[in-house]
């Protein structure tokens, strides 16, 4: 693990309640890997279940997460990004409260500070949702 739940406000802009990745579990310039635990108070849960919001959320936190420790190891400051757009987005299967969701995410192609990636969001090893988006990192 390389980040924990207590540390992840100095990779992303987000701030309690709207912080949805607890922890940053690998990252590589090819591969983004995150946790999160859905508990009952979050935001974004309705009727015991965490909503496509949430999971597309998450997916937009993996990426500031991950950019934002990317940047801080070669540059020495978290960036910070933003979604410019969503699409292919598929929804399979909603997590319930008390499940931990399983984030990973794969760069596919970068034009300056612009990247197009694909997020998926799993739990037990199921995909929940799945979608490509467009970030805008900041320089």
């Amino acid at each position: 693990m390389l980040i924990t739940r207590e540390s992840i406000t100095d990779y992303i802009p987000h701030r309690a309640p709207f912080i949805m990745v607890d922890s940053l579990i690998s990252v590589t310039e090819a591969r983004f890997e995150t946790e999160f635990r859905i508990e009952a108070d979050n935001l974004l849960v309705a009727n015991g279940y965490f909503q496509e919001t949430g999971l597309i959320e998450n997916i937009a936190q993996t990426c500031a997460a991950s950019f934002g420790y990317l940047a801080k190891e070669q540059a020495g400051e978290a960036k910070i990004g933003f979604i410019g757009a969503i699409g292919k987005l598929e929804v399979f299967e909603l997590p319930p409260v008390g499940a931990t969701v399983q984030t990973i995410v794969i760069p596919l192609h970068q034009l300056g500070n612009i990247y197009l990636v694909k997020g998926e969001s799993f739990l037990e090893g199921r995909i929940l949702l799945g979608c490509e988006m467009k970030i805008v990192v900041t320089e």
